[in-house]
């Protein structure tokens, strides 16, 4: 027995963790789950409580191996579900390969990358990692094992489904050629937030990938002045990735250590040293820059933080005008603020990404006044037709999921059919009533 959390450190619960070496082992633990049922857990970056499963079982997957395989002519990868982005990168990148989509963290698996269907830098582009994926297998509440490609309405039920619809095993999907692990990346300061969506509906179209981070302790005419980083793969040099963290974060750190002041010197700071410019960056700063600091969430304290990601649709640009003017206005301490462009998703039906502007912040969980005002921005991003990010959610309520993920009805239908008896459960799932 064991407390779990998300990554973001609120709301622990305990649960029985077992760790299944093989698939074999895997299903004989799921038939002795109990009533509360079973959850797959990968290596716990998902923010709040989708890994977590009170009072039931928890499947610790990261050691579940059926290994990995590579075809250097075509990159297509079969990777099993616990092995993680990092280790795959380091195997990938020498040979001249980099993974289709990465988070802000390479420290995820393959299979909370395909059940949270996550998403990166190059959504524009690329769309999210279910869009690579062309084959996974599941291990299902009835024991067997089912090979699902994307033909199969239950493949789409597992991309974006957060372990609901079973424990996914092992996944199959392209990768992308590269001819150096140096990025080359313009660097490009914005005014407000308007210049900031003007450049990026200008310009994104030209660079594979894009983000913004924003500064929201900026009030007046400079609400949502932002540093907009955007590249690509440089196509010489080095193939090196050995990528190693600079700090480690102190083993507990006060509440309150990021606070208004703090944050505000360290955005005054960012923001005025950044210049416009073209520079060279590996991959490990320009796609997981928190990764640089071991344990980085302990920053927050022992009260943890919530971390609160929408997307609204192209047109809805008022709301997130009104979302991020209301944040600069009250001060909200949020110590990393990114802002995205959106292309097209997958059918995944529960999958997150849409056409749009999707916005992630980090905000200690202790700040005065955080329910009411991210309940009043889930009313506003629900009126917009946008919705909330499940693998950064910790505390939707479960009327804003069934008014913002419109084909819920349909993914319920097929996961009754494939668990009648609804053994995959967890902490998310029941606070949303999924």
């Amino acid at each position: 027995m064991r407390p779990l959390t998300g990554w973001g450190r609120t709301a622990p619960t305990l649960a029985r963790v077992a760790v299944p070496h093989s698939v074999e082992e895997a299903a004989a633990l799921l038939k002795s789950a109990g009533e509360r049922g079973a959850i797959a857990r990968g290596l716990g970056r998902a923010y709040g409580d989708a890994a977590q499963n009170a009072g039931g079982l928890v499947l610790d997957c990261a050691e579940l191996t059926p290994g990995w395989s590579h075809d250097p002519e075509t990159g297509v990868v079969t990777a099993s579900a616990g092995m993680s982005l990092h280790d795959l990168m380091r195997e990938l990148v020498p040979r001249g390969w980099f993974v289709p989509v990465t988070p802000g963290t390479r420290h995820v698996t393959v299979g909370g990358a395909v059940a949270a269907d996550v998403h990166g830098k190059n959504h524009h582009v690329d769309s999210s990692f279910g869009a690579h994926v062309t084959a996974l297998t599941l291990l299902t509440a009835d024991g067997s094992m089912r090979t699902l490609t994307p033909d199969d309405a239950l493949f789409w039920a597992t991309v974006g489904g957060m372990g609901l619809t079973g424990v996914i095993v092992d996944a199959t999907f392209g990768c992308v050629p590269i001819r150096s692990s140096r990025m080359v990346v313009d660097v490009r300061k914005t005014r407000d937030l308007d210049a900031t969506l003007d450049a990026m509906a200008e310009g994104d179209h030209r660079y594979r990938y894009t983000v913004a981070w924003i500064d929201l302790m900026a009030r007046g005419r400079r609400t949502g002045r932002s540093v907009l980083t955007r590249g690509d793969h440089a196509t010489t040099g080095s193939l090196d990735f050995s990528p190693r963290p600079l700090l480690a974060a102190p083993p507990w750190a006060p509440n309150g250590l990021l606070n208004r002041v703090t944050v505000r010197a360290f955005n005054a700071f960012w923001y005025g040293k950044a210049r416009d410019r073209r520079v060279l960056q590996g991959i490990g700063p320009f796609f997981h820059p928190l990764d640089g600091v071991t344990g980085w969430n302990r920053l927050y304290g022992s009260n943890g933080f919530v971390q609160y990601q929408f997307v609204v649709p192209f047109g809805a640009e008022d709301t997130l005008r009104r979302i991020v003017s209301t944040l600069s206005r009250k001060s909200v301490v949020s110590f990393l603020t990114v802002l995205k462009r959106f292309g097209p998703g997958t059918p995944g039906m529960l999958s997150f990404p849409m056409p749009g502007w999707t916005l992630a912040l980090d905000i200690p969980a202790a700040q005065d006044g955080l329910t009411t005002l991210l309940n009043g921005f889930d009313a506003d991003v629900a009126a917009a037709g946008g919705r909330i990010y499940l693998a950064k959610d910790s505390r939707m309520s479960a009327a804003t999921m069934a008014a913002t993920y419109p084909r819920l009805a349909e993914w319920r239908a097929i996961r009754d059919q494939v668990d009648p008896d609804g053994l995959f459960h967890s902490d998310l799932s029941r606070r949303l009533l999924l």
